[in-house]
């Protein structure tokens, strides 16, 4: 995979132009589109920007983000050749650092279910995951340095896993959701695909210009609480082995672990998650669903069938759920620096009728917490299984000093 932190590290002492890391990742597209499927457009500038800290960094973005440059279709026949007037708010800030953006990445119709065409970079028989299929597989197909991606589930961190890279979804609203297309405006998160940790420091920082998260030297071991969600189900073989080598990994490195038992209420986020996203998705694609309805992508337009009946009455009792579940959550953080629990119930399933399962994800995505994907394990088939690292609210450079550790420590197994 190509690592950002090293390109921005050639590039700064002049061992490569920055023209050059973008022709290599062109290069590297052009080498594997053909066989992965990961972008719908390709983009027109080729050249490098003059300055900024991603200069020479070439950028995938999911096709529901807004770019002025390019179509916009949402992976949907209704907005076929739509063109946006603007760049989103994201798509600006990664320009204003420097970026190259070299194309629009696949994503599930609408960011919802139904799956697009595109392959796993490890195992082409197999899903790259969604909704953010497009994003995770260029990546970890090694055609990009970063790309980004959407949750409104799990649809970062779950294809993250699924194409073995590192990924984070960030504290809720720390990037701007303007100028994507909207499944759920409490939950819908824009996050990042890198090859690693400190490569998804490097990407976030320059967006933000928050410099606190970038990588910092080493400080004391976390205190980490393994969270097995038994309210989420039971995980596969294959995720269950992937937590137990990461745990293993951050003892030997000198972490603390313990068994961490969450809070009654935290369940019940869980169950009520779905209420929040389907009531929100409703207002979110009404004019799809009553003047587009035969077109809409046939799983999403089942789902909001299912759930026409649900009632403001159900929607504001779940948010208030919701609302005391954070409030609980925040102190089980008073004897941990972070949790450490599934990315996805195991292995990427095989065929491409599905993209896996979030119910490992989606109560983070709800209660708006810094997650950080860390590949842990190849399974059988060389298919990737990664592990989750969280922290509190608002903590992203923690939850990333931490997810470094372990990846750090999984390396060294």
């Amino acid at each position: 995979m190509l690592s950002l932190a090293e390109l921005q590290r050639r590039i700064d002492s002049d061992t490569l132009s920055a023209d050059a890391a973008i022709a290599q990742s062109l290069e590297a597209i052009d080498a594997r589109e053909r066989d992965i499927g990961a972008f719908v457009r390709r983009g027109q500038t080729a050249r490098a920007q003059n300055a900024g800290p991603l200069r020479g960094i070439a950028v995938g973005i999911k096709d529901i983000i807004d770019t002025a440059d390019m179509p916009t279709e949402m992976g949907s026949p209704i907005y076929k050749g739509w063109q946006p007037r603007a760049d989103a708010p994201v798509v600006a800030m990664l320009k204003a650092a420097g970026a190259t953006i070299a194309g629009k990445t696949t994503t599930t119709a609408f960011a919802a279910n139904d799956p697009t065409a595109t392959l796993n970079p490890h195992n082409h028989g197999h899903t790259p995951g969604g909704s953010s299929s497009g994003s995770a597989a260029a990546v970890g197909a090694g055609m990009i340095p970063l790309a980004l991606g959407t949750q409104t589930g799990g649809s970062v961190i779950r294809p993250a896993s699924f194409c073995g890279v590192a990924a984070i979804k960030p504290t809720y609203r720390l990037l701007p959701t303007v100028g994507v297309k909207c499944f759920s405006w409490t939950l819908d998160t824009v996050g990042l695909f890198a090859a690693g940790v400190v490569d998804l420091a490097h990407g976030l920082a320059a967006m933000t210009g928050r410099s606190e998260l970038l990588p910092q030297p080493a400080g004391s071991t976390p205190r980490i609480g393994v969270v097995l969600q038994d309210f989420a189900g039971e995980p596969e073989p294959a995720g269950t082995e992937a937590l137990q080598i990461a745990i293993r990994a951050a003892e030997r490195a000198g972490a603390s672990v313990c068994a961490l038992q969450l809070p009654e209420v935290v369940a019940e986020a869980w169950r009520i998650h779905p209420t929040v996203q389907d009531f929100e998705a409703h207002q979110a694609f009404a004019w799809e669903y009553r003047a587009n309805y035969d077109a809409m992508p046939p799983l999403l337009r089942g789902r909001l069938d299912e759930s026409k009946g649900t009632t403001a009455a159900d929607y504001d009792a779940a948010r208030r759920i919701a609302d005391q579940a954070r409030a609980a959550l925040a102190g089980s953080f008073d004897d941990v620096d972070i949790m450490l629990t599934f990315s996805a119930p195991g292995a990427p399933p095989k065929g491409l009728s599905s993209t896996g399962d979030p119910r490992f994800n989606r109560l983070w995505t709800l209660m708006g917490l810094p997650c950080v994907n860390v590949p842990a394990t190849i399974a059988d088939g060389g298919l990737p299984v990664g592990v989750q690292v969280i922290a509190r609210f608002g903590d992203d450079a923690g939850a990333l000093a931490a997810a470094r550790f372990v990846e750090e420590a999984l390396a060294r197994q």
